[in-house]
């Protein structure tokens, strides 16, 4: 296989720690990015205990400074993005009701798990090859063909709106070949999932690595377990 550049947002722990991991295993260089550099390079650390070598770089998808700032690394050391994969998210403990949250919990929640993507990608595109790849992070709780379940609806709407970034991303980078796709990893058990999860974080990361690896794939479309399903 040949080896790709992927850079992976939020990536420090988790899901994301987990799709480095698989993607430097499959001989790849990888970007492990994180908001908190101590963090960051305790994660490359541990991979390095593995003999896995991945490269380490400082990224706040929320401030437009540090954005510009990986950017201009990335450019600088490896000229090129082969595969995007906007990982990072939050979900508050706070979000409990649309109705009823602070108005802060949905801004800060669509800012942070679709916006801030837009911005990265918007970014990150510029160095991209045709061909490359796009893959969003997403979650069933985002889905509008499912039935709501009423479980942090902020998170859940910003999901939705993801999926909609995602469909339109595809069709303005057709014209260069590039896949941009969403996948959903299930109820894992991470921080964010907690330890009552079913999934393992291995069985969460499968298809975003598949969708960065797999020779050809489909655009526009959203993922569980290597299989296409309803948005």
């Amino acid at each position: 296989m040949e080896s790709k550049v992927m850079l992976v947002t939020g990536a420090n722990k988790g899901i994301g720690f987990e799709i480095v991991r698989q993607l430097a295993k499959l001989g790849h260089q990888v970007i492990l990015t994180a908001r908190d550099q101590e963090k960051g390079r305790e994660a490359q650390s541990k991979l390095k205990a593995e003999n896995l070598t991945v490269h380490f770089l400082m990224l706040d998808i929320m401030n437009e400074e540090s954005i510009l700032q990986a950017f201009g690394k990335v450019k600088t050391d490896f000229s090129k993005v082969d595969v995007l994969i906007n990982n990072a998210a939050i979900l508050l403990k706070e979000d409990h009701s649309l109705l009823r949250n602070d108005s802060t919990v949905f801004e800060k929640t669509l800012q942070s798990n679709a916006f801030a993507q837009l911005a990265v990608t918007k970014q990150f595109q510029s160095i991209m090859s045709n061909g490359g790849r796009i893959i969003m992070t997403s979650s069933q709780g985002g889905s509008m063909s499912d039935p709501v379940g009423g479980w942090s609806p902020a998170y859940c709407v910003s999901k939705s709106l993801l999926g909609a970034i995602t469909r339109h991303l595809a069709h303005e980078l057709s014209n260069r070949s590039i896949s941009v796709n969403a996948f959903d990893p299930g109820w894992v058990k991470t921080d964010m999932g907690g330890r009552s999860a079913p999934r393992t974080v291995s069985q969460g990361t499968n298809t975003a690595v598949w969708l960065a690896s797999e020779r050809a794939i489909p655009t526009g479309k959203f993922f569980r377990d290597n299989k296409v399903i309803p948005w």
